[in-house]
């Protein structure tokens, strides 16, 4: 049985600690493209506990560094952002995207020594929205992940962004318990609410599903079965893709192309990152979130603030009990709280802003959980053998990780069903791009 010792070396995330060290070679959203401006305001980031700086100079580029000027530590989120770099208001000194000192405006330039002066900076890189950021070995930066959501052509994608306040692995956890599905968001739901073809309702019909589990080179695949029509078995497949992502069967196999990150900010602190494209609604999604301040996923966000956990944060949260409706949880919905996110936010950080492993009783409906726990402690020893970690070096793997819902015929073991599945649905998705 896992122990609070066990949680505490998965759960950890600072600079110095053994999942730390390894999340930190691989790549990891950031930020919106949108966020950064050409020669805009420099904009706060936390990742894994460390206070960066984010900008875009004036050809376009990202730079993402630690906040202190390596002169005399002063905080470069009050620098001047201009003509290719951003300057130290203290004293003048003025870096690149990369971290280089162009500049030590107040010394003496027989005295100038700024080629031997780096801030401390990492790579990054942009695609479809996105911005990525390297934290691992500068000099050895592996290719992005090729992960399906994140191929999508930015016109035709949607991404949504919010922090949850507690740890990033009970967050993704969250993505990998299926069953609650039937209760924390449609236990008020019944088979009448769905139409005759829609082969949700069988998730009504039975709120207690069974499992198949399989590890996977991405990390692992779960599929959760109930009985559907007659010789017919209802299945939602989901998935853990190492080391953070998660794909939750949340549509029918094959009209959606979806992904979920869940970036350690901090110890306490994760940013969901959550990318889809769905068939059909793509363009009624994204007219339905030109408000900068709704989320797709989680509703109303507070205004952003400059501060370091001040982004995306919902307006429904811990200090207002979520919103919950009594009455309404009286009479029309399970929770009374309003919204698939709100819910989840509810519940998750009711646990603490980290899970007491010593006190909670995983049943067999926690299978995946557990499967996820053991493939991170198996990847986390591996990697202080030596070992580089899972997917680091082959990031063209992640294309072949999907999710959703479907039925067919009972008797097909899991694994063989899935391949066939993404095999049928695969030129669905005309918004896809090819794997690199």
């Amino acid at each position: 049985m896992a122990s609070n010792k066990d949680r505490d070396l998965l759960a950890h995330v600072g600079p110095g600690t053994p999942m730390g060290g390894m999340l930190r070679q691989y790549w990891m959203p950031a930020a919106k493209s949108a966020e950064f401006k050409a020669d805009g305001d420099p904009v706060r980031l936390k990742l894994l506990g460390e206070e960066l700086i984010g900008f875009r100079d004036s050809a376009g580029r990202v730079g993402v560094m630690d906040h202190r000027c390596p002169h005399r530590c002063a905080s470069l989120f009050f620098g001047r952002n201009e003509e290719g770099g951003l300057r130290c208001v203290y004293h003048g000194w003025k870096f690149d995207a990369d971290g280089k000192c162009l500049d030590m405006a107040n010394v003496p330039p027989h005295q100038d020594f700024k080629h031997k002066v780096h801030a401390k900076a990492y790579k990054t890189a942009e695609r479809n929205g996105l911005v990525w950021v390297f934290m691992g070995d500068q000099a050895n930066v592996p290719a992005l992940p090729q992960i399906e959501a994140t191929l999508v052509a930015e016109s035709d994608n949607h991404i949504d962004m919010f922090m949850r306040e507690c740890n990033w692995l009970q967050a993704l956890e969250g993505d990998l318990d299926t069953s609650h599905v039937g209760f924390l968001h449609g236990g008020h739901r019944v088979v009448k609410d769905y139409q005759d073809d829609d082969v949700a309702r069988y998730g009504v019909l039975r709120r207690d599903p069974e499992y198949a589990l399989a590890e996977t080179p991405w990390g692992a695949t779960y599929g959760a079965y109930r009985p559907a029509g007659e010789g017919q078995t209802y299945w939602r497949i989901g998935q853990f893709m190492f080391p953070f992502w998660s794909i939750t069967p949340s549509a029918p196999f094959g009209l959606q192309v979806y992904a979920r990150a869940w970036v350690p900010l901090d110890d306490t602190h994760t940013m969901s990152f959550r990318i889809v494209w769905r068939e059909g609604r793509m363009k009624g999604v994204k007219n339905e979130t030109t408000d900068p301040n709704v989320a797709l996923s989680s509703g109303k966000l507070l205004p952003n603030t400059t501060d370091w956990l001040g982004r995306y944060r919902l307006a429904a949260n811990k200090d207002n009990d979520y919103l919950i409706d009594r009455d309404v949880q009286c009479t029309q919905t399970y929770s009374g709280i309003d919204g698939i996110s709100q819910q989840d936010q509810c519940v998750t950080e009711s646990m603490g802003s980290l899970t007491d492993w010593d006190f909670e009783h995983l049943a067999p409906s926690d299978r995946m959980i557990t499967t996820m726990r053991r493939r991170l402690m198996g990847a986390l020893k591996s990697v202080q053998d030596g070992a580089r970690p899972p997917m680091a070096d082959t990031p063209e793997v992640y294309y072949q990780a999907r999710g959703g819902y479907f039925e067919a015929p009972e008797g097909i073991e899991m694994m063989k069903l899935y391949a066939q599945k993404v095999e049928e649905t695969r030129a669905t998705i005309p918004y896809a791009v090819a794997a690199e």
